[in-house]
């Protein structure tokens, strides 16, 4: 909370809460402070160009750089929000254009390091090919299922039921950067498809459930 403005949002995910949020909010106080010519917009703009750079480098197989690279996008994607709500320049515009920068940054890194682990690791390229592609609609399902939650329940899912942050975006870019780090790509992709299709099965029967209890009051 600065200045009456809590920077922090109550859908962000583990990683968010404990890591991510204690990096960019100082980066946004920094940039407030010193009055650095930097607009919400912009700093999108900054996450996705280092997103699109992380994924590149997963097909020149460079995957600790490209790991460390998800991570960092990853936390300056919590700025452009911080600065839009510190400045008070939130707009709907602005939230359109962070979501669809996020959902193609998303495509290209589940791409890379699918690709990544189709030339490191010894398993059929068919399996390797299914699971990153598991991964990535996963990836997708999940925000959809928020988008599509909040346009037609006026309320984000993950605010319904008590599952909440075992697949949000800041932790499948948190285990990408781990699975990054340590040389396992494939398992990577494999968890975040597992985790991502149990939280939206587990979110469509949480909302069902919530809105089945509300017709009965």
């Amino acid at each position: 909370m600065v200045s009456g403005v809590k920077l922090s949002k109550s859908t962000d995910g583990v990683v968010s809460r404990y890591i991510n949020r204690k990096i960019s909010i100082r980066i946004t106080l920094a940039i407030a402070k010193y009055n650095i010519p930097l607009t919400p917009n912009m700093v999108s703009f900054i996450s996705f160009i280092l997103g699109l750079m992380a994924s590149l480098l997963y097909f020149i197989y460079q995957p600790i750089i490209a790991g460390i690279m998800v991570q960092v996008s990853s936390i300056i994607d919590g700025v452009d929000g911080e600065l839009a709500r510190i400045k008070r320049m939130e707009s709907r515009f602005g939230g359109f254009l962070d979501a669809i920068l996020d959902r193609i940054v998303d495509i290209a890194i589940i791409l890379g390091l699918t690709s990544y682990s189709l030339y490191t690791c010894n398993l059929p390229p068919l399996m390797v090919s299914i699971v990153g592609m598991l991964a990535l609609s996963g990836c997708l399902m999940v925000s959809y299922v928020h988008a599509r939650g909040e346009a037609s329940l006026k309320i984000h899912p993950a605010l319904i039921g008590k599952v909440s942050g075992i697949a949000s975006r800041d932790v499948r870019l948190f285990l990408i950067f781990i699975g990054s780090i340590i040389n396992y790509p494939f398992e990577t992709l494999l968890i975040i498809a597992i985790l991502s299709y149990i939280y939206v099965v587990l979110k469509i029967i949480e909302v069902s459930l919530h809105y089945r209890e509300d017709r009965k009051r």
